[in-house]
């Protein structure tokens, strides 16, 4: 689903990306891992478009991102490590907004908005301003609205971080349904307790080399436990 072809990229003399290659199964949950300043955050930005790479180039379902950036975003929902939301509309007008940027058919907008206010755990709080939402409500409500479009792939930056455990269970299990219908998943994370109980895959990058791409079966079997392959590696 994602192929990442050696992917390189450079901010003057310091290589923050240094010649990835990964390939994301189509359906797996894909935990990409590093310490911060390892290259996640720009690898994730590479794959949406929003940065060009020095040299290699990534795929997203058949279709480079560099020839149709605007193609890509439609197959994409992207949650970027710090949410962005408009704290003047309500929850419910929020994922109307966003219905109406991917022109969801107005016959279908309302009930689709209903079954993710379902769905994310919103429903009492649909009509209250998304300025006065909790930290965990804001990325349930910006993860709704990543993926009213039914997109074909979620690419999340640091989805975990700043939650409490109560909605990073919640987050977790809306992560592992979304995996269980077929989406493909691919997050960043450094929280390696939970990253080992929902993941298919797994994807070690130290300094912007990959260190190991594997499944999170296999990684155990060798390693014992994701930490133990986690802190040998970096």
């Amino acid at each position: 689903m994602i192929e990442i072809n050696h992917l390189t990229r450079k901010f003057n003399e310091h290589i923050a990306v240094d010649d990835l290659c990964l390939d994301i199964p189509d359906g797996s949950m894909f935990g990409f891992l590093g310490a911060n300043g390892a290259g996640k955050t720009t690898t994730l930005k590479m794959i949406m478009g929003l940065l060009q790479p020095t040299s290699g180039f990534v795929s997203v379902d058949g279709l480079k991102v560099s020839d149709d950036p605007t193609a890509i975003k439609a197959k994409v929902g992207y949650l970027p490590d710090e949410v962005f939301l408009y704290d003047y509309l309500t929850g419910r007008q929020f994922l109307e907004f966003v219905a109406d940027v991917y022109n969801i058919d107005s016959s279908k907008k309302e009930e689709k908005i209903n079954s993710l206010l379902e769905s994310f755990g919103l429903v009492e709080a649909a009509n209250d301003y998304a300025g006065n939402y909790s930290f965990g409500m804001k990325k349930k409500l910006a993860l709704a609205g990543i993926v009213v479009h039914e997109p074909k792939v979620l690419i999340l930056d640091e989805p975990f971080n700043g939650l409490d455990p109560q909605a990073t269970r919640d987050f977790k299990n809306m992560l592992k349904k979304m995996s269980d219908e077929g989406t493909t998943v691919l997050f960043s994370s450094h929280v390696l307790e939970v990253v080992e109980k929902i993941v298919t895959h797994v994807g070690i990058i130290n300094k912007g080399k990959l260190m190991t791409c594997d499944s999170i079966k296999n990684i155990i079997n060798k390693y014992k436990s994701l930490e133990k392959a986690f802190f040998e590696l970096t």
